[in-house]
């Protein structure tokens, strides 16, 4: 294959928002890259993957943020916030938070994969319990959840770090521990494995 040629994948979503949604128009515009035979993989982050040009990207990323899509890389890098549906509305489910969360940490570089989970409610429907760092919205402050882990025998619900906290002061911890993760965690060292050798004081630097 020349260098010309050669593909890179990126994630793609409708971003933030009431449910997992993409339009037409934002179907249309990824089609464009795609041949009749290839097939888009579609995560359980709420992502498609899709192969693109490398020559190209800057190009070709521009035009789908054009059309309403968010990009983010793929590989070792915090993943797109997981949300719930938003079911109760923007300001009654926090989404201004969850909106932020994403533009703030999505796409920064860590030492493997890192999941981010968002709920509005109780309810869960994000899954931030299983998550690696999860938020839940309660009442009008939120809850910090860290270290899930949803899959494998070593399954394991996230403990909460902190509660009712307001919006700024999630900000600022969620960029502690993702900085702590950084700096601190180990070539393909998953956050889980993190969390457990290094343990809570560390994590957080309190």
């Amino acid at each position: 294959m020349e260098s010309d040629d050669k593909k890179i994948k990126i994630a793609v979503n409708g971003g933030i928002g009431f449910g997992s949604k993409l339009n037409a128009k934002q179907l249309l515009t990824i089609s464009k890259y795609m041949d009749e035979n290839e097939e888009l993989e579609l995560t359980t982050f709420q992502q498609l993957y899709i192969e693109i040009a490398e020559n190209k990207k800057e190009e070709v990323i521009k035009e789908f943020e054009s059309a309403g899509l968010a990009c983010y890389p793929v590989g070792s890098y915090v993943k797109s916030l997981r949300t719930c549906n938003f079911c109760k509305g923007e300001e009654r489910e926090g989404m201004p938070v969850a909106k932020e969360l994403n533009k703030r940490f999505a796409g920064k570089q860590v030492p493997f994969t890192l999941k981010m989970a968002y709920t509005g409610c109780p309810t869960g429907c994000g899954e931030p319990m299983i998550s690696d760092i999860g938020v839940m919205k309660f009442k009008d402050q939120y809850n910090l959840y860290v270290g899930g882990k949803g899959k494998g025998f070593d399954a394991e619900v996230g403990m909460l770090l902190k509660e009712n906290l307001e919006p700024e002061e999630l900000y600022e911890i969620v960029e502690r521990i993702i900085a702590n993760y950084a700096q601190l965690g180990k070539k393909r060292e998953s956050f889980f494995k993190f969390w457990r050798r290094i343990g809570k004081d560390q994590l957080v630097n309190i």
